[in-house]
């Protein structure tokens, strides 16, 4: 299987808000939805579940994510689809940490990823535990891994997900408009160099005078832009065909060409 249809939830979101939230993308997934055979997989942004509260984590957190599971579980069994990535406010025995999850078509939560670059102009640091590894998965025959809004800056991860075999990386992200031509050019970016599909979910709206970018957006192995989101809410689907990843790499062999012992 080569054939994966992506749908990207661009979403604004209640700060705090656990249940307008999840009313919010039960409703955007009622009326939007279209019934396909290929297989599908949603994208929400970063911390979907209650916004840009990790200061109150203690109040706000969802306890081992079981909260966002079950949810999502559920709609993954009445919609047959995968939700790859949209983060969460997890609470763990040592802290708090930014989770993106893994939702099979049977509702089993199969593997997440702890945001592992903590951003300092939030001070993420100080709420927030940093991941220590990447999480890798495969929907169906597709090779495929997760990161977080701030990893987006480090080609490092990027490159070490892509030389083990990923052929398609998820982000889910707040991403503020102000620096909103930086994601996109990184996401083209990251897609380039490692030849490689790129799907990232970003948020909109306005939270504590921040306003988040949107530009939500699906890159080929080759850099070219399938779909780019504005500054509002929208929910597209984008049907991408990872055997162009194979292709790409055969051609240019770019990692064969690498010489990490001169760098």
């Amino acid at each position: 299987m080569s054939l994966l249809r992506i749908a990207i939830a661009q979403i604004d979101l209640a700060v705090g808000d656990r249940r307008s939230n999840y009313e919010k993308v039960e409703r955007m997934l009622s009326s939007k939805w279209v019934e396909s055979d290929i297989p599908t997989a949603v994208i929400l942004p970063e911390i979907w579940d209650v916004g840009y509260v990790i200061e109150e984590s203690h109040k706000y957190g969802d306890r081992d994510a079981s909260q966002a599971a079950e949810f999502l579980g559920k709609l993954a069994l009445k919609y047959r689809c995968w939700f790859t990535g949209g983060s969460v406010l997890a609470l763990t025995d040592k802290g708090a940490a930014n989770r993106a999850m893994v939702i099979d078509p049977l509702g089993n939560y199969v593997a997440s990823y702890d945001k592992i670059h903590l951003i300092p102009l939030m001070d993420e640091e100080k709420f927030l535990l940093p991941g220590e590894k990447g999480t890798f998965f495969n929907i169906g025959d597709i090779p495929a891994a997760l990161a977080i809004c701030y990893d987006l800056r480090f080609c490092e991860l990027t490159r070490r997900y892509a030389t083990e075999g990923a052929e398609l990386q998820f982000f889910a992200a707040e991403w503020p408009v102000s620096r909103i031509g930086h994601w996109c050019t990184l996401l083209q970016a990251r897609a380039i160099e490692n030849m490689m599909f790129v799907a990232a979910c970003n948020r909109v709206g306005t939270t504590n005078g921040t306003l988040f970018g949107g530009h939500s957006m699906v890159v080929d192995p080759w850099g070219e832009v399938l779909y780019q989101g504005g500054m509002t809410e929208d929910f597209a689907f984008i049907e991408i065909d990872t055997s162009k990843v194979k292709k790409a790499r055969d051609f240019l062999r770019v990692f064969e060409m690498r010489r990490p012992e001169s760098y």
